[in-house]
C-alpha cells in the first residue's frame, strides 16, 4: 500500500512539473487562403495512414456541401471529394520523404520520417526485460512506454534532448490519459475497486473468518486447501477477471493459515481463470471469439457457422486443458520444482502466518456474511449477462437448442455492465448485512469499504501503465512486425497450427493482452492458413481439421503468452488478488507454464495436425506431464490446521 501511494505521489508530482514547464504555444490562425494537412502523430513504415486535407477561405473552412477538386500529391494528380472544405486520402510511407500537396493554387509541404517497423518491438522488450531483471514492474512499464514515445519523438524531427522532453510529455498526456479514457478500462477499474470494497467489508465484519472456519472443516491440509481453490476456479468459469479477483481474495486467508505461499495461490488462480474462460461456451469471451471466427469463415467463404467451428476446435485446445490438469497433478502429488519449490518450502517451514493476514474486526461473525456477497457476484454476473444479452426472438426460435440460445445470449451481452452491476450489488448487500446485524456501525462499514478501495490502488496503477504500453505497441504496429516474420516463413501446412500457437504466445507475451492477440491473429491467420491448405492441395476434410486446430491454437497461445507476461492484466490481477509479489508470481509460474506449453505443442498440436487421434494425444501428453512431476518434482511436507 505504501509503495502504491509513493508511486502515485511521484507520478502526480512529475505530471505537475511537466505541465508547468511545458512551453506555451501561440495559437496559430490559418492564413486567409490556405491549405492545411493533418498527419497522424505516429507513422510506421509500410503501414497505411490517413492524411486529412482542409481548405481555408478567409481564415474559415470552405463551406461547400460537397465538391470534387483536383489535388496534386507529390507530382501525381487525384480527384478528391471535399465536404465542407475537408477531405483525405491514404498513403504508405516506406522511407523518409517530403509530402507536397497543392490544391486551389495553394501548396503545403511537410517532411515525414516513418518509424522503422523493427523498432516497434523495443518498448515491450524493454518493459519485460526490466521487469524480470529488477523485479519491479512500475519502473519497467514506465521505461517501456518512455522508450516508445522517445522513438516517436525523434522520428518526428525533434533532437535527442528535446525528444526526451517531448517523450515524457507524451507518456502522460497521450498514453496514460488514453488508457484511462476507455470505457472498458474504466469499467475494469470500477469493478476492481468494488470487489476490493466488498472484500474490505467482509474482512472487517468477520465474515471472511467465518468462511475460513467453514472451509477449514473440509480443507484441513495444504493439499485440500489448494484443491478447494482449484475447484472454485471452475465454479467462477464465466469471466477471467471475476475469477481471479473473487477466488484470490476469498481463499487468501485460508491459504495463509495452511502455510501455503501466496505465489502458489496466484499460480492456481491464474492457471484456472483464463484456461476455463477460454474453452467454456458460456463466458464473457465467447462473443469476441465467435465474432473473430465468423469474420474468418466469411472471408474464405466456408459453408459453416462460428458455433460449429468453435465447438469443433475445443478438442484441440491442448494447452488450456492440460494446464488445468497439470495444476491438479501438482496439488495431488505435492511435488514442486523450480522457483516454486523454494517459496513453497519456505512457506511450509514458516511457523508464523504472514503478519496482518488474519486481522478481523469481529471474530464471531458467521460465514454467510462473506458467502452471500460472493454469491451475489457470481449469480448476479450471470443474471446481468442474460439481461443485457436477452433477445426474445432468439428464445422463441424452435429450431435452436437451449445450449445454443444460452451461448448466443451471453455472447452478445455486455460483460462489463454485468460485472459492474453484480459487484455494486455485492457491496450494497455486504453493507446491509453488516449494519443489520450491528457488526459495525455505518461509519466503520464505509471506512472498511474505502480501505478496500485503497488496497486496489496498486493494481489500478499497474493496469493503467500496462494499458498505456498496449496502446503504444498498437500505434507502433508491434504485432505487424511479428506477423510479418510469420508471413515470410515457408513451412508445411501441417505446422501452421503450431506456428499460430507460437506467434500468438509471442504477441500475447509482448503486448500482455490475450484478447488483443486474438483480435490481431484471427484476421491474419484464418484466411492465410486456409489459403495455404488450398494451395497445397489438401482435401476439404483435412483442411477443416487443420482449420479447427488453428482456431484453438490462437486462443491457447494467447493464454500461454498472457500467463508468461509480467505486463498482462490478468496476471497482474492474479498476483494482486492473491497478495503475491507480482514479479515473484511470474517467476514461479513460468516454468510450469512453459512445461505444459512445450508438451501441448509437441505431443498435442503437431501430432493432431498429422492425424493422430486427439484422445491419444491427450493420453500421452497428460502421462508425460505426470512423469515430469514425478522425476523433477520434489515432495513437500503436508501442513494441517
Amino acid at each position: 500500500m505504501n509503495n502504491a501511494l509513493k508511486y502515485s505521489q511521484i507520478l502526480i508530482f512529475f505530471t505537475m512539473v511537466l505541465i508547468l514547464f511545458q512551453p506555451l504555444k501561440a495559437q496559430e490562425s490559418p492564413r486567409p487562403d490556405s491549405i492545411a494537412i493533418d498527419i497522424p502523430a505516429v507513422i510506421v513504415e509500410n503501414s497505411k495512414v490517413q492524411i486529412g486535407i482542409a481548405l481555408y477561405k478567409d481564415q474559415h473552412l470552405m463551406h461547400k456541401n460537397a465538391s470534387t477538386l483536383p489535388v496534386n500529391i507529390n507530382g501525381e494528380s487525384y480527384e478528391l471529394q471535399f465536404t465542407d472544405g475537408q477531405s483525405g486520402f491514404t498513403k504508405t510511407f516506406k522511407t523518409k520523404e517530403n509530402l507536397k500537396i497543392s490544391c486551389c493554387d495553394q501548396v503545403v509541404e511537410r517532411s515525414v520520417k516513418p518509424v522503422p517497423l523493427w523498432m516497434s518491438i523495443i518498448p515491450p522488450l524493454i518493459a519485460i526485460l526490466f521487469a524480470l531483471l529488477f523485479k519491479e514492474v512500475f519502473s519497467a512499464l514506465i521505461l517501456g512506454i518512455f522508450s516508445g514515445t522517445l522513438i516517436i519523438s525523434i522520428h518526428q524531427g525533434f533532437g535527442f534532448f528535446k525528444g526526451v522532453f517531448q517523450a515524457f510529455l507524451r507518456l502522460i498526456d497521450t498514453y496514460v490519459i488514453s488508457a484511462l479514457n476507455t470505457p472498458d478500462h474504466i469499467a475494469i477499474i470500477v469493478f476492481s475497486m468494488l470487489i476490493g470494497g466488498m472484500v474490505g467489508i467482509i474482512r472487517k465484519n468477520g465474515g471472511m473468518r467465518g468462511v475460513v472456519e467453514v472451509l477449514s472443516r473440509k480443507a484441513t491440509s495444504s493439499r485440500s486447501g489448494q484443491l478447494m481453490t482449484w475447484v472454485m476456479g471452475f465454479a467462477v468459469f464465466f469471466d477471467d477477471y471475476a475469477n481471479t479477483l473473487v477466488v484470490g481474495n476469498t481463499m487468501r486467508n485460508l491459504i495463509d493459515k495452511l502455510r501455503i505461499s501466496r505465489e502458489k495461490l496466484a499460480y492456481i488462480v491464474d492457471s484456472t481463470a483464463a484456461p476455463v474462460a477460454s474453452i467454456a461456451f458460456i463466458t464473457t469471451w465467447i462473443g469476441a471469439e465467435l465474432s473473430y471466427i465468423n469474420n474468418g469463415i466469411e472471408t474464405i467463404g466456408l459453408d459453416t457457422n462460428p458455433y460449429a467451428v468453435f465447438f469443433a476446435s475445443i478438442k484441440y485446445s491442448f494447452y488450456p486443458i492440460m494446464a488445468l490438469i497439470f495444476v491438479f497433478f501438482v496439488i495431488m502429488t505435492r511435488r514442486e520444482y523450480g522457483p516454486m519449490y523454494n517459496v513453497e518450502l519456505k512457506s511450509r517451514q514458516s511457523p508464523e502466518i504472514e503478519e496482518g493476514s488474519q486481522v478481523y474486526e469481529n471474530p464471531k461473525s458467521p460465514g454467510f456474511n462473506a458467502l452471500i456477497p460472493v454469491l451475489v457476484i457470481v449469480f448476479g454476473t450471470l443474471a446481468g449477462l442474460l439481461y443485457s444479452g436477452w433477445d426474445a426472438s432468439l428464445w422463441n426460435n424452435p429450431n435452436m437448442g437451449f445450449g445454443t440460445k444460452l451461448s448466443q445470449t451471453i455472447g452478445q451481452a455486455d460483460s462489463f455492465k454485468a460485472l459492474l452491476w453484480s459487484s455494486f450489488a455485492a457491496v450494497i448487500v455486504a453493507i446491509i448485512l453488516t449494519i443489520s446485524q450491528k457488526l459495525m456501525n455505518l461509519r466503520k462499514t464505509i471506512e472498511a469499504m474505502v480501505g478496500g478501495f485503497q488496497t486496489m490502488l496498486n493494481a489500478i496503477l499497474i493496469l493503467t501503465f500496462a494499458w498505456a504500453l498496449a496502446q503504444l505497441t498498437e500505434d507502433l504496429h508491434t504485432a505487424a512486425f511479428i506477423s510479418q516474420i510469420m508471413d515470410n516463413l515457408s513451412v508445411s501446412p501441417y505446422f501452421i497450427p503450431a506456428l499460430s500457437f507460437l506467434f500468438s504466445a509471442l504477441i500475447a507475451f509482448s503486448t500482455g493482452s490475450s484478447w488483443g492477440t486474438m483480435a490481431i491473429m484471427y484476421p491474419l491467420i484464418l484466411p492465410s492458413s486456409w489459403l495455404i491448405f488450398m494451395n497445397n492441395g489438401l482435401d476439404h476434410a483435412t483442411s477443416m481439421m487443420l482449420f479447427n486446430n488453428v482456431v484453438s491454437t490462437v486462443i491457447a497461445g494467447s493464454v500461454l503468452g498472457d500467463h508468461c507476461s509480467p505486463i498482462s492484466d490478468t496476471t497482474i490481477l492474479s498476483s494482486l488478488a492473491s497478495g503475491s509479489d507480482h514479479i515473484q508470481h511470474v517467476r514461479t509460474q513460468m516454468p510450469y507454464v512453459l512445461t505444459v506449453g512445450v508438451v501441448a505443442v509437441l505431443l498435442g498440436t503437431i501430432p493432431a495436425a498429422y492425424g493422430v487421434p486427439v484422445y491419444l494425444c491427450y493420453a500421452i501428453g497428460i502421462g508425460i506431464l505426470f512423469l515430469i512431476l514425478r522425476v523433477f518434482g520434489k515432495k513437500l511436507p503436508v501442513t494441517k490446521l
